[in-house]
């Protein structure tokens, strides 16, 4: 079986980067993969990217046209992260277009592709590409909220949504490096592709674990 997983930037690196996260991140897969199955990972920015956006605004203005060329290589280089630790496990090289669909053997990275996309639309395109029909979109919440929980301590976990309704949570505006759990784009084309996208917490490995192998118990906002 094949998985399509966004991995949030937040997870590789939430300040310095997690490397006790990707330790346990690596040996899940890999055991995943040993059964018999195929991964592709998505990479994220994190805050390295939006370290960069900020220094740069303090310099001058800049055009977001620019700054969306330091959030593609972010990922890149975050995608490079990944696929050395994972070794001869990977694909060699780490892509970057979600259009294209690459013969691979047991793990996929895949990095940004240009300015003006995000690694959530590159997921989803990923996603119609090798016919699958689920999406795993990994980052530091383990639900959508009903609003920031980083704000509102009364915020609402949501689990389970129509697209119409996430799209009403989030709003329909979005720009690179912006934090939300999953992007406004990406959510109209993956409605479109007819996915679904589980959002759940990276870091609870276990919780990981039965999303990977499709129990039903796992904690985690369904879109659909």
């Amino acid at each position: 079986m094949l998985k399509v997983i966004s991995l949030g930037g937040s997870l590789i690196i939430p300040n310095e980067i997690n490397y006790i996260f990707l330790k346990q991140f690596r040996k899940m897969i890999i055991n995943y993969i040993k059964k018999g199955n195929k991964v592709i990972i998505v990479c994220g920015g994190g805050s390295i990217c939006r370290k960069y956006y900020r220094a740069a605004k303090l310099v001058t203005n800049i055009k977001q046209s620019e700054l969306d060329w330091v959030g593609v290589m972010a990922t890149r280089l975050n995608a490079e992260l990944i696929r050395i630790i994972f070794g001869s496990f990977a694909e060699k090289n780490v892509k970057y277009s979600p259009n294209k669909k690459y013969d691979f053997k047991k793990i996929l990275i895949i990095g940004g592709d240009k300015p003006g996309g995000s690694s959530d639309l590159d997921t989803v395109e990923l996603a119609k590409k090798y016919n699958t029909k689920e999406v795993i979109n990994l980052s530091d919440i383990s639900y959508v909220y009903d609003q920031n929980p980083k704000k509102y301590k009364n915020a609402k976990p949501l689990k389970s949504l129509r697209w119409q309704e996430y799209k009403k949570v989030i709003g329909r505006k979005w720009v690179s490096g912006a934090h939300v759990p999953f992007d406004p784009i990406a959510s109209n084309r993956a409605m479109q592709y007819g996915l679904k996208v589980i959002i759940a917490n990276g870091k609870d490995l276990n919780n990981l674990k039965k999303i990977l192998y499709s129990s039903r118990s796992f904690k985690g906002t369904v879109i659909e």
